[in-house]
C-alpha cells in the first residue's frame, strides 16, 4: 500500500484529500505544519509527499528544501499544491526539486491520476526492501529486508529495544538494565554475550561502540512503531488530529514487548499507558460531543482497563451507560470492573 504525507494547514483540504487518497488505496498521514512534518518524516517514511505551498511560518518552499536536504529523503516524489495565483512560485518550486504540481482547486480525479503517475513513475518500492521496522506495541518484532529478524535469543531482542529507546548507553547501564538482580561481573558478562548474539541476529555492525558506549549503527535507522504512536499523539493532544484519525490512533496502542519483564521495559509501558490515557479521553470527549455515547463508554472502559483508579473514567462511563440507558451503568457508579462483559 503506497504511503502518502501530505501537508497543509487548511484542515478541510486536508480532510479532503485523506479521504480522497485512502479511497484510492493508499495509507495516508497527514500534518498542519511543515515543522511537525519533519518531525514526523523521521519516524515515518512515505512514497510521495504532498505539500501545499503557501502556509504561515514555514512555506511548502522551503519545507521542501529541508526534505531535499536528507539523504534519505531527497528522492521522494514531492507534488506541490498551489492556486492558480501562486503559479509564480511553481517554478521555482520545480527547481528546488518538486516533481509536478497539482493546481487548485482539483478534482477527485486530478488528485489521484497525479498521484499515481509519479508513484508509477519512481516505483512504489522506491525506498527499496532494506528499511528496518520495529515493532513493540503490542508484540516483540524486527523486520528487515522484507523478513522477520530471527532473534538468537530473547535477550538479544531486547538488548535491541533497549539501545532504540536510549540511543547511547554504557555496558553498565545495559546490564544493571536488561539484568539487575545480577551482581556486576556476571551482568557485564551477560552483556557481552547478549551483544555478541544481537549482532549475530543482525549483523559485525549492527552495534557500534566508541569511548566504551554502545548505540546502534545509524544505518540501519530503523521505523519504529513506539516514536510514530508518541508523536501522532503529540499532534492528537494540539488539535491536528480530526476525530476519525483519533480513533484509529487509539487502536495502535498495545502492551510494550509483550512477555519482556525488567525495570526498564516497565517504565516505557507505564510513559505509553499514560499517552494512551490521554488519547482515550480525547477519543471519548469527542464520542460524546458527536452523540456517539456507546462509543464514549468503550472509550472509558478501556481506559480503566489500563488504570482502574482512573476517578473520571469511571464518572464518564457512569454517565455514558446511564445516558444510553444500560444497566451497568449502577456497577460503575459502584466502581465495580464487570469486563468479562463486552459492551458490544
Amino acid at each position: 500500500m503506497p504511503r502518502i504525507l501530505v501537508v497543509d494547514d487548511d484542515a478541510a483540504i486536508l480532510k479532503l484529500v485523506s479521504v480522497i487518497l485512502s479511497r484510492a488505496g493508499h495509507e495516508v498521514r497527514t500534518s498542519t505544519h511543515p515543522v511537525e512534518a519533519l518531525d514526523l518524516l523521521k519516524v515515518f517514511t512515505p512514497d510521495l509527499i504532498l505539500s501545499d505551498v503557501v502556509m504561515p511560518y514555514m512555506t511548502g518552499l522551503e519545507f521542501l528544501e529541508k526534505v531535499r536536504e536528507d539523504e534519505k529523503l531527497n528522492a521522494l516524489p514531492f507534488l506541490l499544491l498551489s492556486s492558480h495565483a501562486e503559479r509564480s512560485d511553481v517554478r521555482r518550486g520545480m527547481n528546488l526539486g518538486a516533481d509536478d504540481y497539482l493546481p487548485k482547486p482539483f478534482t477527485p480525479a486530478d488528485l489521484t491520476t497525479a498521484i499515481d503517475a509519479r508513484l508509477r513513475r519512481a516505483g512504489l518500492n522506491v525506498q527499496g526492501g532494506d528499511t528496518m521496522q520495529a515493532r513493540a506495541l503490542g508484540t516483540a518484532q524486527v523486520v528487515w529486508q522484507g523478513t522477520p529478524v530471527a532473534w538468537v535469543s530473547r535477550k538479544a531482542l531486547e538488548l535491541f529495544f533497549y539501545l532504540l529507546e536510549h540511543k547511547e548507553v554504557t555496558s553498565w547501564e545495559a546490564a544493571e538494565a536488561l539484568w539487575p538482580e545480577k551482581d556486576e561481573s556476571r551482568a557485564s558478562s551477560l552483556f557481552h554475550t547478549t551483544l555478541h548474539r544481537l549482532r549475530k541476529s543482525l549483523n559485525n555492525e549492527a552495534v557500534i561502540s566508541s569511548n566504551r558506549r554502545y548505540a546502534l549503527a545509524a544505518d540501519l535507522n530503523p521505523e519504529y512503531d513506539v516514536y510514530r504512536y508518541e508523536l501522532l499523539v503529540t499532534q492528537a493532544d494540539a488539535g491536528a488530529l480530526g476525530p476519525e484519525e483519533i480513533k484509529e490512533l487509539v487502536t495502535q496502542y498495545g502492551p510494550f514487548l509483550p512477555g519482556t519483564d525488567s525495570p526498564w521495559v516497565d517504565d516505557v509501558r507505564a510513559r505509553l499507558e499514560q499517552k494512551q490515557m490521554g488519547l482515550l479521553s480525547l477519543a471519548a470527549q469527542a464520542a460524546t460531543q458527536a452523540g456517539k455515547t456507546r462509543e464514549a463508554a468503550q472509550y472509558h472502559q478501556r481506559a480503566l482497563a489500563i488504570d482502574p483508579m482512573s476517578e473520571a473514567d469511571w464518572e464518564g462511563l457512569t454517565r455514558a451507560l446511564d445516558t444510553i440507558g444500560d444497566p451497568r451503568a449502577r456497577l460503575a457508579a459502584q466502581r465495580e470492573a464487570w469486563w468479562a462483559v463486552d459492551l458490544d
